[in-house]
C-alpha cells in the first residue's frame, strides 16, 4: 500500500518557484520519511500526512505500476516468475521421473538427488508424440511393459507424510483389473508379509485407489483400501496425486481434492512398517507379472517424503515460482502540484538469500517527468537498522532529475538467482 501527500506551501518560494532543499534540510526530511516508513511497516499501513512524500510498504498492489519479472510476496518485492513446467528436485524428492528422451527411446532416468536405477521390463519406451512436459513421456502398451526401481529404506513410509503424483494419459480401459501406478511387496513374487499399491481402479470406475496389505498370513484386519471420487476419462492428460496429510489420506485430480479419508486405527496409522524387499514397480502389480499394466502414457512422476498439498488445498499442478536474474518495478503515476527537479528518500531491503550489493544488485532510479527520463539515486547510505531482523535501511541521496510533475521511482534488480541471491525490497519512501 502506498500513500502520496502534498503540501504546496512548504515546498515553493514566495515567487512560486520550486523550493530547492538545502543540505541541512534534506537529511531531516529523509529522517522524517524513514520514521514514517518504519511506522508504516510496523503497522502494515501507510497513513501518514507528510508534505510531498510517497511511501509504499507493499502490503498490497496499490500504486504498483509496471512489473517486469518481479512479484509482491509476503509484503516485499522480489524477482519472481511463475511457470507451469517440469518438476524440480528438492530435498523432499525421493524419485523424479521426467520420462524425457527420444522417440522410441529406451533410457529412463531418476532426476532426483538419489539417482536411482530405472529398469525396463519388456518394451516401455519414451514417446514424443503424446507428452505433457519436456521432450517425451513414457509409453506402456498395456500388455507387459513396466518399470522398476530397487528396494530402498526410503519406501518405508510408516506414519510419515508422503506424496505420490504423476500425469497420466490412458488410451484404453483394461476393464477387469487395476492399473498399477506404484507398488511394492514383500518380494517380487509374493505379498505374503505385506504390500502396498497406488493404482487406477479400472474394474471399478477408473478412480484412483490406495491399498495396503499388512499381512502376516493369519489376519487381514489391518488391511485397508481407499478410493477417490471421480473417474478418469480416456485420451486426456490428468494430474493425479495421493498424499498422507497427518492422519488423513487425500486424493487429488487436476489440482482439486477428490476425496479424503482418515487412516484406520486398526493399522496403527501406518502405511506400512514392515521390511518389504521387492522392487518398486510402475505399471505392474508388484508381486506378479499377470496384471496391472497401463495402456497409455505417464509423465512427470514424483515421489516425495512430505505432503506437498495440505488440507485439501486447490493448486495448479506443476506450477512453480523461480527467481529471474533481472527484474524491474516502476511506481504507478504520481502527479504533483508543482514541477520538481529534486528527489531523495529511504528504502528498506533484506537479503533473502546471499548478500546483495545495493547499487549493483538492486538500484533505485528517480523520474520527475513520469518515466520519460530516469536518473539513478546519487548515493546509497546505509544507516542504523531500526526494523525487524534482517531488514536494512538505506538513505537515497538527493538526485537531480529532468523537471516535471510526475514524480516516481523505479527499482531494478540484477544478478539474482534461485539458490544464491535474493534481494528483497521491503519498503520505499521518496521526498520531492
Amino acid at each position: 500500500m502506498g500513500i502520496r501527500t502534498r503540501n504546496r506551501a512548504n515546498n515553493v518560494n514566495a515567487d512560486g518557484t520550486p523550493l530547492t532543499l538545502g543540505a541541512s534540510v534534506q537529511p531531516v526530511k529523509d529522517d522524517v520519511t524513514a520514521l514514517a516508513l518504519r511506522e508504516a511497516t510496523n503497522e502494515s499501513s501507510a497513513a501518514f500526512n507528510l508534505p510531498n512524500t510517497f511511501i509504499d510498504t507493499f502490503s498490497d498492489d496499490t500504486n504498483l505500476g509496471t512489473q517486469t519479472d518481479v512479484d509482491r510476496v509476503s509484503g516485499h518485492m522480489t524477482t519472481h516468475v511463475t511457470a507451469i513446467d517440469e518438476f524440480v528436485s528438492d530435498a523432499d524428492t525421493l524419485a523424479l521421473l521426467h520420462m524425457n528422451g527420444a522417440n522410441a527411446g529406451t533410457v529412463f532416468t531418476d532426476s532426483s538427488s538419489h539417482n536411482r536405477t530405472i529398469t525396463r521390463r519388456n518394451q516401455p519406451t519414451t514417446t514424443t508424440g503424446e507428452k505433457k512436459f519436456g521432450s517425451a513421456s513414457a509409453f506402456f502398451d498395456g500388455s507387459d511393459d513396466s518399470l522398476s526401481m530397487p528396494d530402498s529404506g526410503d519406501w518405508i513410509f510408516g506414519t510419515n507424510d508422503f506424496t505420490f503424483e504423476t500425469w497420466i494419459y490412458m488410451d484404453t480401459n483394461t476393464g477387469s483389473e487395476v492399473v498399477e501406478l506404484l507398488g511394492q511387496a514383500k518380494t517380487n513374487s509374493t505379498d505374503q508379509g505385506g504390500a502396498w499399491s497406488w493404482h487406477i481402479t479400472a474394474n471399478a470406475g477408473n478412480k484412483q485407489g490406495l491399498s495396503v496389505y499388512q499381512r502376516n498370513s493369519t489376519t487381514t484386519a489391518d488391511d485397508f483400501t481407499f478410493a477417490s471420487g471421480t473417474a478418469l476419462s480416456l485420451s486426456t492428460w490428468h494430474h493425479i496425486a495421493v498424499t498422507r496429510d497427518g492422519g488423513t489420506i487425500r486424493f487429488y485430480l487436476n489440482g482439486v481434492q477428490d476425496n479424503s479419508v482418515s487412516m484406520p486405527s486398526s493399522s496403527g496409522g501406518n502405511l506400512f512398517t514392515g521390511a518389504l524387499a521387492g522392487d518398486l514397480w510402475i505399471s505392474k502389480r508388484s508381486y506378479t507379472d499377470s496384471y496391472g499394466m497401463l495402456d497409455g502414457q505417464l509423465d512427470e512422476m514424483r515421489i516425495s517424503n512430505n505432503c506437498r498439498y495440505t488440507s485439501g488445498t486447490t493448486f495448479t499442478p506443476n506450477e512453480r515460482t523461480t527467481s529471474t536474474a533481472t527484474g524491474t518495478l516502476i511506481q504507478s503515476a504520481n502527479t504533483v502540484d508543482v514541477a520538481k527537479t529534486k528527489v531523495a528518500g529511504t528504502m528498506l531491503y533484506k537479503d533473502g538469500i546471499g548478500t546483495g550489493v545495493i547499487g549493483t544488485d538492486l538500484k533505485i532510479y528517480f523520474s520527475c517527468d513520469n518515466g520519460s527520463n530516469w536518473t539513478e539515486a546519487v548515493s546509497y547510505d546505509t544507516i542504523t537498522p531500526v526494523y525487524s531482523t534482517g531488514v536494512k535501511q538505506v538513505r537515497l541521496g538527493e538526485t537531480t532529475c529532468t523537471s516535471g510533475t510526475g514524480v516516481i521511482y523505479k527499482a531494478v534488480w540484477a544478478n539474482q538467482a534461485d539458490t544464491t541471491k535474493e534481494t528483497q525490497l521491503h519498503g520505499i519512501g521518496i521526498n520531492y
